[in-house]
């Protein structure tokens, strides 16, 4: 039991790190100047919930659907899940801002689209779902997923003080900086498992089936 727990904690932790809970405050910073309290957490719930059911769905049958389906193996969604995150990541580090919104878009517009998918069920993290299934079985996972989430929520709720409590130290553009360079270091590191899957599958496939 005890095992269970510290890997449904370590797998939460690790999701948490590519949801990335400090580029929903940049965002809904942005945008909730004009929304009341009732409209923000309706926004936030509805992203969460959208969210949850993408990456639930991912880790379910996602591989089957890239395998069976689409002929697509699970390196070569993580080496494209890792580069989709490394650019994320260097943007962040450039430009200080996770997501550029656009002007015209409304708050209430953004709980599915860009909110719930990309910003929190993006491709690291379905990329990261489905590996994790695979590995460490749909229970855990599932549970990794929704601690992470709620923990997810429970920071978007908070967006506005911590946007205050950020900028007041004047340390807000650090800290997406920061958390830039750690998503572009996690990108890194899942693109290079990918190549390293690939590698080993071409070279296994070059040796002799008498050596074999």
């Amino acid at each position: 039991m005890v095992v269970i727990i510290l890997r449904i904690l370590v797998d939460t932790l690790y999701l948490l790190a590519l949801i990335n809970p400090v580029s929903k405050i940049s965002v809904l910073s942005a945008l909730s100047s004009t929304a009341g309290p009732k409209e923000f957490g309706e926004v936030t719930g509805k992203s969460s919930v959208a969210a949850a059911a993408i990456l639930l769905v991912s880790m379910s049958f996602g591989h089957f659907v890239l395998s069976s389906i689409f002929q697509v193996e699970l390196h070569s969604l993580r080496l494209a899940g890792g580069v989709v995150l490394f650019w994320v990541g260097f943007t962040a580090l450039r430009k200080g801002v996770f997501f550029e919104m656009e002007s015209s878009m409304r708050f209430q517009d953004v709980a599915v689209v860009p909110l719930a998918c990309p910003l929190i069920a993006g491709p690291a993290t379905i990329t990261a779902v489905i590996a994790l299934g695979a590995q460490h079985g749909m229970w855990t996972t599932a549970a990794a997923i929704l601690v992470a989430l709620t923990v997810n929520d429970l920071i978007m709720r908070l967006t506005s003080p911590l946007e205050r409590l950020l900028r007041r130290f004047n340390i807000l553009g650090a800290v997406i900086r920061i958390t830039g360079l750690i998503v572009m270091t996690i990108g890194t590191e899942m693109a290079l498992d990918g190549l390293a899957a690939w590698g080993g599958r071409s070279g296994a496939s070059d040796v002799p089936a008498t050596v074999r």
